[in-house]
């Protein structure tokens, strides 16, 4: 079962290795004089076993591929199989005769004999999916071996547009998409597969209780109107200055991180995935000061300035051993770029899973390392663009936040639209959901009227009365416009906000009467 197939059947790259011998190229060149890892035996046992009882098939189709293995003969015979039987075929000697010599395949093999070879291997078929599983894991350890020579080759010089750093990334880009492509380079899905996977996430739906479909968000009137947060979406949460937009995002990535936890909790187990929030404006400790200073109902401001009593402090303290075990990570690199992101997400991934990936905010981020751009509308598409394809290939939900126009300063009415991202460049086309926060009570409290401006002071209290009923109208109140919503509807969630802890909350217009 150990055997190695010789290097003539299994062409191998040669390590360009400098001319000057040392310890790594003696090393390398030690390693490709073994042959690389392959088990002919192991391969010729599946097919034969497969070939004598179609049943062989089901133990390893849903990890084995074609290119998986070693003989590249060996792979088409494997896929020529697998067509036929998943067509509800039969795949055996006499019924696969004719398929093998129209393509060409025997021929290849010199002829009828070598489907006597592929039976005469066959051990039984209750050994198939551990021969499937050697011929898989030959097939990774042949891809490590080719991630290293590519990582030496280029620490050598192949790549001299990449220092060390980006070298890092690209090794670790390597090894991600090893585990966890399964070999598959990409390429169409029947509509079958596709239907498959819809089904499932719809009896995952009817079996949930709620509305919540995906991760929620904490806020009741959002989840209800998309379902939370779902995989593969680049949500932009987008507001001018002062709108509260890293206030809502925090509280979004707390509550799905508190959901995780409680959903291990009631499991028993580890969190299944975990929160990445990027913050290029604040730091992970003012970050960290805003959600406690939420949870604990004590002002950041009178925190920082350290005017709390011993119980806020006592509070505050048995607050945060709470919170320390939540799935709550933070990077607060500035200008971040955008491979350096995508990598240590899948890093995060790979180590304690990833659940959402929260970006404060997408302006301040530098795109693909050697990329060079002159035009910044450019650049912020690039970006976005490379958020939705970590949305995609990691499967989580993304939530970016952008900086508006200001256009939106010269308007009466204040309330951002998608027209003010255009400068930009796609975001509003590369984003799933555009959503936009925005409080009257911040420009209503910029217009409080000045007794030096009225000719007398009946027309200034009756101007400053006017005042103070539109913000008691509006007080600790905001809106949530959900402007673009690919897989649903659009409209205005009501908020609460509390500036004194910055806290977004839901907002209850209507309570129901308990009686006396």
């Amino acid at each position: 079962m150990n055997d190695r197939v010789s290097e003539s059947s299994i062409p191998t790259t040669q390590l360009a290795t400098p001319a000057a011998a040392g310890p790594l190229a003696a090393l390398v060149n030690a390693g490709l004089e073994r042959g690389l890892p392959a088990n002919a035996q192991a391969e010729q046992a599946l097919l034969g076993a497969i070939l004598t009882n179609n049943k062989a098939y089901e133990h390893v189709s849903d990890f084995l591929q074609p290119v998986h293995f070693s003989n590249g003969l060996n792979g088409r015979v494997y896929e020529a199989i697998a067509r036929r039987i998943e067509n509800g075929q039969l795949a055996d000697p006499v019924t696969m005769r004719g398929e093998f010599e129209h393509t060409g395949i025997l021929a290849e093999a010199g002829g009828p004999a070598y489907l006597v070879e592929l039976l005469n291997a066959m051990v039984g078929i209750v050994n198939a999916g551990e021969y499937g599983r050697i011929i898989h894991d030959c097939w990774i350890r042949r891809q490590l071996i080719e991630i290293g020579e590519t990582v030496v080759n280029n620490a050598f010089g192949g790549r001299p547009e990449l220092d060390g750093p980006d070298q890092i990334a690209a090794g670790e880009e390597a090894l991600f998409k090893l585990a966890t492509d399964k070999g598959q380079d990409g390429g169409f899905v029947s509509f079958e597969r596709a239907l498959i996977e819809a089904l499932g996430t719809a009896e995952q739906a009817f079996n949930r209780t709620g509305d919540i479909v995906g991760l929620t968000s904490g806020l009741r009137d959002f989840d209800k109107k998309t379902g939370g947060l779902h995989p593969s979406d680049l949500i932009i949460l987008a507001g001018r200055p002062a709108m509260g937009k890293t206030a809502l995002a925090t509280k979004i990535a707390f509550s799905a991180a508190r959901a995780l936890m409680r959903e291990a909790e009631e499991q028993g187990g580890r969190p299944a995935g975990s929160v990445a929030i990027f913050s290029l404006e604040m730091s992970a400790e003012q970050l960290a000061t805003r959600i406690l200073s939420e949870q604990a109902e004590v002002s950041g401001e009178r925190i920082r300035r350290g005017d709390i009593g011993q119980k806020e402090f006592d509070r505050f303290v048995r607050v945060s051993r709470e919170l320390q075990r939540l799935p709550l990570h933070i990077d607060d690199t500035p200008a971040i770029s955008l491979s350096a992101m995508r990598t240590r997400c899948r890093r995060l991934a790979r180590t304690k899973g990833l659940s959402l990936v929260v970006v404060d905010y997408l302006q301040l981020m530098r795109p693909a390392v050697g990329t060079r751009i002159d035009n910044r509308v450019l650049e912020i598409s690039m970006i976005t663009q490379g958020l939705k394809a970590i949305a995609k290939e990691l499967e989580v939900p993304v939530i970016a936040l952008s900086q508006l126009s200001r256009q939106v300063e010269s308007r009466e009415d204040k309330r951002p639209m998608l027209s003010d991202l255009r400068e930009s460049g796609s975001i509003e086309q590369d984003a799933d959901a555009v959503m936009f926060v925005y409080r009257d009570e911040y420009y209503l409290q910029q217009r409080q009227p000045k007794d030096s401006a009225f000719d007398s002071p009946d027309k200034y209290i009756e101007a400053l009365e006017e005042w103070q009923r539109k913000m008691a109208l509006v007080h600790n109140k905001a809106e949530l416009i959900l402007e673009k919503q690919r897989h649903g509807p659009t409209g205005t969630i009501p908020l609460y906000f509390e500036g004194q802890y910055t806290r977004f909350a839901d907002l209850d217009t209507v309570h129901e009467d308990y009686g006396p």
